[in-house]
């Protein structure tokens, strides 16, 4: 490996060290933000330790967060439409993927050109299609409506993922598990599908943080108190000008981001080791 000069070495660590203090400090500032029991309302100032170290912030948002919503309930609502989402977009995504990555048929250029049409499109562009269908469907104000959306919006990235991952994987290796006598389907689920899962991983989390962190869109497809889910809930509590504290919505968004820190925490090795097909450290 290449040395790097003294100076430069300097300067880079310099540059890290300022990325690491801009993105450490508003995570320090929502921390002493939540254990501050000295905060009624809103927080109008800046400080570096809580003056009145509390957990009752932690105890208010576990207990009724959001009107008669509890917070169990919320969680609920988030990780079933975050992991139902997730599970549909890279089920189909990995069909269309596929597809797109080994087969040659009449309008493959052209529906690829449409799917990456969809992917950079704002996902309000969809609203009034999804709004109409799911409507007609008697489906928009459930959960089952809101992760059918959060899926759509998902889709486009996971079918392009999967289509690079796919593309990647030698096929004499799927010609040799033909000449063995192995159909398609079994070929598929023994070779492809395992060498591409580092790949359907990601787009599996990132589809999952798409829909879990979503909530402007959501306001559309829901109507019940019942059926709100985590973001929303934070959202709505700081635009509607509640007399809450905002040491309770900072303990709000830590508990709802602690799901997705442990998730990292336990498949950052894989992730940061499988990236690159076929290779491992062990």
């Amino acid at each position: 490996m290449r040395k790097m000069k003294p100076l430069r070495q300097l300067l880079s660590q310099l540059a890290l060290g300022l990325i690491g203090i801009y993105v450490i400090i508003p995570i320090w500032g929502i921390l002493r933000l939540t254990f501050d029991g000295a905060i009624k309302s809103r927080a109008t100032e800046f400080h570096w330790f809580p003056k009145e170290f509390s957990i009752q912030p932690f105890l208010s948002a576990l207990d009724r967060p959001y009107q008669t919503a509890s917070f169990m309930t919320l969680f609920q609502n988030s990780m079933l439409v975050s992991v139902s989402a997730a599970l549909a977009a890279v089920v189909l995504g990995i069909s269309l993927a596929y597809a797109f990555a080994r087969f040659r048929f009449p309008g493959r250029q052209t529906g690829l050109f449409v799917i990456l049409l969809t992917a950079v499109l704002p996902p309000i562009a969809f609203t009034t299609p999804l709004y109409l269908l799911l409507s007609w469907m008697q489906l928009r104000t459930t959960l089952l409506g809101l992760a059918i959306v959060y899926a759509a919006f998902a889709m486009p990235f996971c079918v392009w993922n999967l289509r690079a991952a796919f593309q990647a994987i030698p096929k004499e290796l799927e010609e040799a598990a033909f000449l063995d006598g192995a159909g398609y389907f079994t070929t598929f689920w023994r070779i492809t599908l395992p060498m591409a899962a580092p790949s359907i991983a990601v787009a599996a989390l990132i589809a999952f943080l798409m829909a879990y962190s979503e909530f402007t869109i959501g306001w559309l497809f829901v109507e019940k108190t019942e059926t709100v889910t985590l973001a929303m809930s934070i959202y709505a509590i700081l635009t509607s000008g509640s007399a809450q504290p905002w040491s309770q919505i900072g303990a709000l968004a830590i508990l709802m981001s602690a799901p997705v820190v442990v998730i990292f925490l336990i498949f950052q090795r894989t992730l940061l080791e499988r990236m690159m097909f076929g290779t491992t450290t062990d």
